[in-house]
């Protein structure tokens, strides 16, 4: 057995991972939930993919120059351990692990499992019902089994499907903007809007739902240890596939608007995505291009689930967390975090559990508050944790001018929005989720103390 992970990615792997782990999921899953959200006003929509776009750049380059100075093994806990110190690292950390990385995998096996289901039976895919959650229980399980068994095949697995699943998002973008333009829907979607809605409560309602299709690039910075040269290429990385993720984005939403009526697209939930490229390139050739959006999702979902497996080994390889000399482990067959692996595994399975009773009925209507929607929440609770490390990074005198002040500011703003943006989208929800949050990292604290490996 074996305690370090090895130098085994190059540059566009680390791209391919922070553009694979965002795009894919979110931007299919969320542009119903957007166009809803701003009454079908396409250009709010717009204006909150711009907006959480940005966010996500400002706090990527805020990032990329921490991570010229620090690495070790897990991206954001080495930030806040040389910012802030040991103790802050491990709380990020333990959140990370128990948190936001399990609920964020297990929300990416649902959607994998909820499109596989509406290609099968289309609009009347029940997406909360025993078979869908079977099939997401299985797309965990198989992905866990790539990660921990064949991590160099997992890598392959990251680069290929982050240039299959770009193959619906370009050709959406062109394909339905020329036939949006042709038909006359592009122009009749950005001129009309179904519902009225007050513009702030729209716009940070939307904003919220970007954070989910937004999110992600950070876990690249859980495989920073095992990145070639990672001062040089994971800040790189982080720039690069920020900025690519957004235009993608941005000119995807553009051509879903030449598909259908924003109207249609909006009553038609989980199949409005399917129906809007069946639309543009017909029953049989629509439906084929959306087998990519399934095969994105897991393309996402490996990436997430290669985050999930690493983290309470970061925990443990500081001698923190439980058990430390169980999950610092790493498989010298494999240079995985075999043990590590199995608890990621078991807390996506848990926090899969809880998702699936607030779904049912009669279950949903006792947990009340605690309903909470996952696929958001756990991503903004983030943001209030990066903002004391920002604050640091301005009293980093190697630093100067821009990277020092302005760039730390610009996130701190970011992060602030996103914030102000949840408690527009969820208020009813945050007291809920903040019980669970808060007994999750008491349990945490009983396991701070540091420990000989």
């Amino acid at each position: 057995m074996a305690t370090e992970l090895k130098k085994k990615y190059g540059l566009l792997t680390a791209i391919c991972m922070v553009v694979g782990i965002v795009v894919g999921s979110g931007v299919f899953f969320k542009a119903e939930a957007i166009l809803n959200h701003t009454g079908g006003d396409l250009k709010l929509g717009i204006l909150a993919w711009i907006i959480g776009g940005a966010i996500m750049i400002v706090c990527a380059y805020a990032f990329a120059i921490m991570a010229t100075k620090y690495e070790k093994v897990n991206g954001v806990v080495d930030y806040a351990d040389a910012m802030i110190g040991e103790k802050y690292g491990y709380v990020i950390g333990w959140f990370l692990s128990t948190i936001y990385y399990p609920t964020l995998t297990m929300a990416l096996a649902w959607l994998s499992a909820r499109y596989t289901l509406v290609v099968i039976y289309g609009s009347e895919a029940d997406i909360t019902g025993g078979l869908c959650f079977a099939l997401t229980a299985f797309y965990l399980i198989g992905s866990f089994a790539l990660n921990s068994l064949s991590p160099i095949l997992s890598g392959k697995f990251q680069v290929s499907t982050t240039f299959i699943k770009l193959v619906p998002l370009v050709l959406m973008a062109i394909v339905g903007t020329i036939y949006g333009l042709t038909k006359g829907h592009t122009i009749a979607n950005f001129t009309t809007v179904v519902n009225e809605i007050p513009t702030s409560t729209a716009i940070f309602k939307a904003v919220c739902a970007t954070c989910f299709a937004y999110e992600g690039w950070i876990i690249a910075t859980s495989i920073n240890a095992e990145i070639k040269d990672a001062k040089k290429n994971l800040p790189k990385a982080l720039i690069i596939g920020a900025f690519v993720i957004v235009a993608i984005y941005v000119f995807y939403y553009v051509g879903l608007a030449g598909a259908i009526p924003n109207a249609e697209m909006m009553a038609n939930g989980q199949a409005g995505a399917k129906n809007a490229f069946a639309a543009v390139f017909g029953n049989v050739m629509g439906t084929g291009i959306f087998v990519f959006v399934i095969i994105s999702c897991l393309g996402t979902l490996n990436g997430l689930m290669l985050g999930c497996s690493r983290g309470i080994y970061s925990l443990a390889s500081r001698g923190r967390g439980p058990a430390p000399h169980v999950f610092s482990i790493v498989d010298k067959h494999t240079n995985m975090p075999t043990n590590s692996s199995v608890m990621g595994l078991l807390l996506c399975g848990a926090w899969l559990l809880f998702f699936y009773c607030s779904q049912l009925s009669g279950i949903s209507e006792k947990l009340g508050m605690f309903a909470f929607d996952p696929t958001e929440l756990p991503i903004v609770t983030i943001y209030p944790f990066y903002i004391p490390i920002f604050f640091k990074m301005m009293k980093i005198k190697e630093l100067k001018g821009f990277q020092r002040f302005v760039s730390p500011v610009l996130a701190i703003i970011g992060s602030v929005v996103m914030v102000v943006a949840a408690f527009q989208a969820h208020g009813k929800m945050i007291p809920g989720y903040l019980i669970i949050f808060a007994v999750v990292m008491a349990i945490g604290l009983g396991f701070m103390k540091k420990k000989e490996i």
